[in-house]
């Protein structure tokens, strides 16, 4: 096994267990997340398009009272025990679905429900994954290895629409679900053989690595208040530039998403349909992405920084929209779909979780979770109504892509700017 990784990813042999375990509580993850989202992105069509920019406002408003019983939740219980429970609560919330689904009972309502819900948990859970990788990795590791944990997810995303695209018809969307569940029940799982593989990993971050982080012991809670996070974010030009960063990429995707959703409903009105469109593009992004992440990710982190390998993110949604702005066609946003998504989930999202590892454990998680959950959903918020607003004043399909493009470019030169600070940062840790 240790050959065989060695031709793929740079790991060192403290390393493997807790890598392995890694990888594999992130696909089991994402794999269930990928079964559920054609379900959101059909139901989200179903209630209506003009309906979203209302469902994207009522998901930052749950995001909004959910983030303060996460912030009490690390404050009070230790690690080992807050990330099973929030994993068992959604697990719950797929069951209730289920039954409120497979009877009947207020579809359109449940539907609705549904799409807030499953975006609430998106985020959630992904943030929760990648605060405890920054926790347990050090910087220089986290360059190394977070591609190939990524690829982890890249292949749980590869499964989830698989398995929707195969089973859709004959299942029937609603029992997908169950499937979902057992996902993230496995996912708890792994989460546990991890924590029991951290001591070994800190060992080997110990031994080679000199910048490892000070502060390794999960025996409590943080403590602290439960709005620490916010504070901690408007205190720092350092967190302040990640959310500035989040806020961008979430104002650039509910547009693309948008967009999206308008032209696949003027593509077809059957739902069966739609959701194989949304699962088969999905399909294509896993592909793209796991074959980037296993051949170049760890590479191309550990010799360009983090900096250049979030702006790479930027860089493909500006060439996208340009394209989009010239044809708005289903095919072009199935191809901008792809391409941003494989970029952002192979290269940029593994160089800004590296960004995080630099950062006390205490940031890891509250600041962390603040950006990651109300930033990103109350930029998703603002961010419909404005594609709305521009709706209703003239803009067509292709105006609104042109008008982003500029706004691509100072994302662009905002992460190049992290990449350096992250640099500054990480070299200091080393001194001390």
């Amino acid at each position: 096994m240790n050959g065989w990784l060695a031709r793929v990813v740079n790991v060192r042999p403290g390393e493997v267990r807790a890598l392995l375990w890694s990888f594999a509580y992130f696909f089991c993850l994402l794999a269930g997340y990928y079964v559920l989202r054609p379900l959101r992105d059909e139901m989200g069509i179903a209630g209506g398009v003009r309906n979203l920019p209302w469902l994207f406002t009522a998901t930052f408003f749950v995001m909004l009272a959910v983030v303060p019983v996460f912030g009490a939740m690390v404050t009070r219980l230790p690690r080992r025990l807050f990330i099973p429970l929030v994993y068992h609560f959604f697990a719950a919330n797929i069951a209730i679905f289920w039954l409120l689904l497979s009877l009947d009972i207020g579809t359109v309502h449940v539907a609705r429900v549904f799409f807030v819900w499953i975006s609430v948990f998106s985020l959630f859970a992904v943030s929760v994954f990648w605060s405890f990788m920054a926790d347990l990795y050090a910087a220089e590791q986290g360059k190394r290895l977070f591609g190939f944990i990524a690829a982890g997810g890249s292949a749980g995303a590869l499964l989830g629409p698989a398995v929707t695209v195969g089973l859709v018809v004959p299942l029937g969307p609603v029992n997908l679900l169950i499937l979902a569940a057992l996902l993230l029940e496995a996912a708890v799982l792994c989460a546990a053989r991890l924590e029991s593989a951290a001591p070994q990993l800190q060992s080997e971050t110990r031994a080679t690595a000199a910048a490892a982080p000070a502060e390794r012991t999960d025996a409590a809670g943080l403590g602290g208040g439960w709005l620490d996070g916010i504070a901690m974010v408007l205190r720092s030009p350092y967190l302040a530039g990640i959310a500035l960063w989040v806020s961008l990429l979430s104002l650039a995707g509910t547009f693309l998403y948008f967009q999206q959703a308008n032209i696949v409903a003027a593509a077809s009105d059957d739902p069966a349909v739609r959701t194989r469109i949304f699962a088969t593009i999905d399909l294509a992004i896993a592909i793209l992405t796991l074959l980037v992440q296993f051949a170049a990710t760890g590479r191309l982190i550990t010799r360009f920084g983090a900096g250049p390998a979030a702006a790479f993110l930027p860089l493909v949604f500006g060439l996208g929209f340009l394209a989009l702005a010239l044809t708005p066609a289903l095919w072009v946003v199935i191809a901008f779909q792809a391409a941003q998504r494989a970029a952002n989930f192979a290269i940029s999202n593994p160089a800004r979780e590296v960004l995080f590892t630099v950062l006390a454990r205490e940031e890891k998680y509250k600041a962390k979770n603040v950006i990651d959950i109300v930033v990103f959903r109350g930029a998703d918020a603002a961010s419909g109504w404005l594609f709305a607003a521009l709706r209703g004043l003239g803009f067509d399909l292709g105006a609104i892509s042109l008008a982003t493009v500029p706004v691509t470019a100072a994302w662009l030169a905002l992460a190049l700017a992290l990449g350096r600070a992250h640099e500054r940062r990480t070299i200091e840790a080393g001194r001390r």
